[in-house]
């Protein structure tokens, strides 16, 4: 029996829905038109999210990508329409984020002529992606679609970028469904020594002061109940990297907070003075290390990651265990004894106590008669049980989200970490929105990063995308300003902010919205948000030079942490 000849713009249609593909976020244009000619006839099955800027589109692919554990799909057309994902894939690449990028390209017979619209993607896109391809023949279709997919999900996750020339797209080819679940040459999972494992169960059996650094790798793995059996059964406390807050439930009591610059004050100063250092799914950021010179040099450092290059890249590594951290998680825990770390866990409390005093108390009860981003991010936690998705931009919005937003379930955070992408929240919230469609998204962001991408409140408007926005506004850009203050003698060099009347343009888009000044119409605003059946803007007016501490200085050590400007 032969197969059915269709166009290769029907292939794709076809190749996705094969693939699970159930939405699509993206923005039609020449190149891309035969494809978006086919999914007019599949809008049953592919639902298509018109986003307002190729850039969005990429954005919410993560945002639905990191909230579902599925491949986050986008559909943009050549030149300026594809150079506009350049951000979202560089963004998916260092936070390790399953996304397609498929773009449209000129005919082949026109490629290196300059034609309009054209431009090399795939050479642009090659050193950040996991794989990026040219298809030229309608034939090629289902393969490099299947690919793509397999690539993408597999081993540590990061984007793939389709260039899909058009000719390609009219030509017409046999279709045969295709799926690939192995590449020559390419290892997404390492082979685990099993030597490792026992070496690193034995420094954990001998340690006296362990301490369990978490990162995003225990969400990709979906090894989060692996994670808290391993910490359980030798009793070691845990600090968490900025996109692995949620690995663990806030209140676990283990679990003793954030790493890095603006994390929790006792894991951090505890990182140098711990015997055993493990390392879960991280990648030693600067912004966790700070100064590598002085970083954990009396430890013992193990380090559990899926990615040989990142073993040893930053911290020199004593027993590096190579897997995936589902099962090499498990097979060290097996060979654990039960253990009781309470003098060394009971010894965070000090640092604990010490920063709730200066700073996180202050922080949710200040003098000031202004409101505090804590407190508004706090009261927005607490009024949703702790159940929320938390959605950030980039700044002081995300410092003071992630540390007093409070998490009891898994996926619960979405921030752009290695890349700081202003512009980021506002879409990859959206994409959240279809991603888990049961939860409550609440996006936080500030008057800076909400203006880089605010046009997808069309889209937010169009979707009736249930998006929590809650705007810090404090008429700045809030961390250049701070850092200015403290690093550069107050001098405000372009951070001050002119802004404009955010509830007019909230209404222009038919979005309801709410501003805050005062304390006390703070919780009545939150509940009218929530209580909303669909999106809702608050914006909080805060403290305008308000600052984000604790703060490792930049270069600085880890356990010298600043708790006052």
């Amino acid at each position: 029996m032969n197969n059915e000849i269709i166009t290769g713009a029907e292939a794709l249609m076809r190749a996705l829905e094969d693939h699970g593909v159930k939405t699509i976020f993206g923005y039609p244009g020449g190149s891309i038109m035969p494809v978006y000619d086919q999914l007019y006839d599949h809008r049953d099955k592919l639902n298509h999210i018109l986003v307002r800027h190729e850039q969005a589109a990429t954005h919410a692919a993560e945002g639905y990508a990191r909230v579902s554990g599925e491949v986050g799909v986008c559909l943009v057309t050549s030149g300026p329409g594809a150079t506009n994902t350049i951000t979202g894939i560089a963004d998916a690449m260092i936070d390790s984020t399953p996304i397609i990028v498929i773009a449209g390209q000129v005919g082949s017979a026109f490629l290196g002529s300059d034609a309009f619209q054209e431009v090399d993607l795939v050479g642009i896109t090659h050193p950040i992606t996991k794989w990026s391809y040219q298809i030229r023949n309608a034939k090629d279709v289902a393969w490099a679609v299947a690919r793509a997919f397999y690539i993408a999900k597999s081993g540590r996750p990061g984007p793939v970028v389709l260039d899909f020339a058009k000719n390609a797209q009219i030509e017409k080819t046999e279709y045969t469904p295709t799926i690939i679940d192995f590449i020559r040459s390419y290892v997404p999972i390492p082979n685990t020594d099993k030597q490792s494992i026992k070496e690193a169960a034995q420094l954990i059996n001998n340690a006296k002061r362990p301490l369990v650094l978490v990162g995003q790798g225990i969400e990709i793995g979906n090894a989060q109940k692996e994670l808290r059996t391993f910490v359980e059964k030798a009793q070691m406390p845990v600090g968490c990297t900025i996109l692995g807050l949620s690995t663990l439930p806030t209140d676990h009591p283990l679990n003793m907070g954030m790493l890095g610059m603006h994390g929790n004050l006792a894991p951090n100063v505890k990182t140098n003075e711990c015997d055993v250092l493990i390392a879960v799914g991280m990648r030693f950021d600067d912004r966790v290390t700070g100064n590598l010179g002085t970083y954990a040099k009396q430890a013992k450092v193990i380090h559990f990651d899926i990615d040989p290059s990142e073993i040893d890249k930053n911290v020199k590594t004593d027993v590096a265990v190579l897997g995936d951290c589902k099962e090499t998680l498990a097979a060290v825990t097996n060979l654990l004894v039960e253990n009781n770390h309470k003098e060394w866990v009971d010894s965070f409390n000090e640092f604990i106590k010490l920063e709730h005093d200066k700073v996180i108390y202050p922080e949710l009860h200040p003098s000031d008669e202004n409101l505090s981003m804590g407190e508004v991010v706090r009261a927005v936690s607490e009024a949703t049980n702790h159940k929320a998705v938390l959605v950030t931009d980039v700044g002081q919005n995300q410092m003071m989200s992630a540390r007093y937003f409070k998490y009891s379930a898994d996926r619960s955070i979405i921030t752009s970490g290695g890349l700081g992408t202003m512009g980021f929240g506002l879409p990859a919230a959206i994409g959240a929105t279809f991603g888990a469609p049961e939860r409550t998204v609440c996006a936080f962001m500030g008057d800076g990063g909400i203006q880089m991408n605010i046009q997808e409140f069309g889209t937010i408007m169009e979707q009736k995308a249930p998006v929590k926005i809650i705007l810090l506004n404090n008429n700045f850009l809030g961390n250049v300003r701070q850092w200015q203050a403290m690093f550069f003698n107050h001098r405000y060099s372009f951070t001050p902010m002119m802004n404009p009347d955010y509830m007019k343009i909230a209404s222009a888009y038919d979005i309801p919205s709410a501003r805050v000044m005062k304390r006390e119409e703070l919780q009545d605003a939150i509940d009218k948000m929530l209580s909303c059946d669909g999106p809702f803007l608050l914006e909080a007016c805060v403290i305008e030079e308000g600052n984000v501490m604790p703060m490792t200085p930049p270069g600085g050590s880890v356990d010298k942490m600043l708790l006052e400007c």
